[in-house]
């Protein structure tokens, strides 16, 4: 199990690239997809040398409580409904130096995103009133928002079978953006995140349980004149592993909790501080096997609905997560 657990440990933060969700801040989200750091297969790789490359899969639908207005593109929205597919490609690698007593490792990722918003729509006029609501429905599909992982320093022997990571994700405002659309593909504006990961998994007897603790600190929107307030978001797992086949199977449940900080700012603010918070609880499954001597695959299935939300959009998130160890 040892050997095994070793090789699970291989993906890295598949889902930071995924930044163009719907979720409060500008556009009712950030760039941080709740509960995406949720599991021990994106914890440090602890293998130096190695390459992972990555395919992700997201689907999320969800729509605005009722009676809750949300800040899209310049405008207010209301009755606001989202579906987004996205597709995100990651390339990981952990250099062979050592920093600080542990391992160096960077990365980069590029989403494509599929999405459609609807709702009605009301423009900020120039004195700041609001116009009319009309009804909207927007598509847009393209590349979305890159993420940069700068580096990520991981401990692999502070105890047995854990691994402690900090780090650094930076994301690019590389996606289309366009004032009086509800749906962008890009938020246009920086965030930049640090964040400290813990994953335990027993060799001995495949228990899971992962922590991970990230703060988002955002720039402002020039073209809205709209300043995302500071989040912070905490993610994790408890699960068993056992083996099955030729490899391991995970059963567990992963849950996250979202909140902002600060409220947000601006002229193009015409909400307020408009201070969001989510949480969310549901099932993971996970699977990894060897292809030939040097190659691992690892795929994983979950599904994590919102049960309780503050002034951001309430819906499902589903990932399919596949990577390849090399």
């Amino acid at each position: 199990m040892k050997n095994k657990a070793q090789f699970l440990l291989t993906s890295l933060t598949c889902a930071l690239a995924l930044s163009t969700t719907v979720r409060a801040e500008e556009g009712g989200s950030g760039h941080y997809l709740p509960g995406s750091m949720s599991s021990f297969i994106d914890a440090f790789p602890g293998k130096p040398g190695s390459l992972i490359a990555l395919d992700f899969f997201t689907y999320y639908d969800a729509s605005a409580p009722i009676n809750t207005s949300l800040p899209f593109g310049g405008m207010v929205a209301a009755d606001v409904h989202a579906t987004v597919y996205a597709d995100s490609l990651f390339a990981i690698y952990q250099t062979p130096w050592e920093v600080l007593g542990g391992g160096l490792a960077f990365g980069v990722g590029v989403p494509y995103v599929w999405m459609e918003v609807k709702g009605q729509a009301q423009a900020i006029n120039p004195d700041g009133t609001l116009a009319p609501a009309q009804n909207v429905r927007d598509t847009a599909n393209g590349i979305g928002d890159m993420t940069i992982i700068p580096f990520m320093l991981g401990w692999t022997n502070v105890l047995p079978d854990l691994k402690v990571d900090a780090r650094l994700s930076i994301y690019a405002p590389t996606g289309e953006y366009e004032k009086g659309q509800l749906a962008n593909l890009g938020k246009n504006y920086w965030t930049f995140e640090p964040g400290i990961m813990a994953s335990w998994l027993s060799s001995k007897i495949g228990t899971e349980a992962t922590l991970y603790v990230g703060v988002d600190f955002n720039t402002k929107n020039d073209v809205t004149d709209y300043q995302s307030g500071t989040t912070f978001h905490l993610d994790g797992t408890l699960a068993q592993h056992l083996p099955l086949g030729k490899g391991f199977i995970g059963v567990g449940a992963n849950g996250f909790y979202y909140q902002q900080l600060s409220g947000d700012s601006g002229s193009g603010a015409k909400l307020g501080g408009f201070e969001g918070m989510t949480a969310g609880v549901g099932p993971v499954l996970s699977y990894v096997c060897k292809l030939g001597e040097k190659t691992d695959l690892l795929a994983e299935l979950k599904w994590l609905p919102e049960v309780s939300v503050d002034n951001r959009l309430k819906g499902d998130y589903i990932w399919f997560k596949l990577v390849l160890a090399f």
